[in-house]
């Protein structure tokens, strides 16, 4: 399964969603992580997530069935450029 996660979090919260998400996504870009993971990680992840977050705080998560559905246009720095990730 392949998943890009989107958040809007409170500014306190910020830093330990985005370590947490680390360990399972790689960073895209501020606030977006996408990445190849496992139906029981992504339960996982889900799990850990709502931990952390507060009612008003927002994630959206997209699933994709494979990584090949998704074509993308990066206007700008690609922040989070995998390119050279072996």
């Amino acid at each position: 399964m392949y998943l890009i996660v989107v958040y809007d979090v409170d500014e306190s919260r910020v830093n330990k969603v985005n370590k947490y998400l680390k360990r399972y996504l790689l960073w895209r870009q501020n606030s977006v992580f996408e990445g190849e993971i496992s139906e029981n990680l992504i339960d996982s992840m889900i799990k850990g997530i709502t931990k952390i977050i507060k009612d008003e705080d927002s994630i959206i998560i997209y699933k994709f069935k494979v990584k090949s559905y998704i074509d993308n246009i990066i206007i700008g720095n690609d922040k989070g450029n995998t390119s050279n990730m072996i």
